[in-house]
């Protein structure tokens, strides 16, 4: 750390944890430009291989992602030929996003970025320490999406 960093931030856990994702967050970046992509087409990816074929008002609930750079980042992935859209036969007002062999080949090498990058993140942490601290950081986003 700064040495010029007051202690009682050093000793406040909301700060350590935005520092740290700050990091977090520009590692993960830098991988994904490496891999000529975004953490948003990751998202929407990763998403297509756990629950299948969703609209895209769906897939932005299940990413968290604005609906306008839902589509933003879906006509990224159609463009490369990693989704498909088709109309939804039950309301053909909006479309079903479909993911592509190669859309799962390219899920899957983004996997592997994000899996380098957690080593870097994580790396003075042992496997116990990381575990342990996924428990922590999932108890409470949890919490705090649940309001209790």
């Amino acid at each position: 750390m700064d040495e010029q960093t007051p202690s009682v931030l050093l000793q406040t856990p909301s700060w350590l944890l935005t520092q740290s994702a700050a990091h977090a967050g520009r590692i993960i970046g830098e991988a994904f430009a490496a891999g000529g992509a975004r953490m948003y087409h990751f998202r929407l990816l990763a998403t297509l291989v756990e629950f299948g074929p969703a609209s895209q008002a769906a897939l932005g609930r299940h990413t968290g992602i604005d609906r306008s750079d839902v589509v933003a980042a879906l006509n990224e992935l159609a463009a490369d030929g990693y989704v498909d859209r088709t109309p939804d036969p039950a309301d053909g007002r909006r479309n079903i996003i479909t993911l592509t062999a190669s859309g799962r080949r390219q899920h899957k090498r983004l996997l592997a970025l994000v899996e380098q990058a957690q080593d870097e993140i994580f790396a003075p942490l042992t496997p116990a320490e990381r575990a342990r601290l996924t428990t922590l950081l999932s108890r409470l986003l949890a919490y705090h999406q649940t309001g209790s």
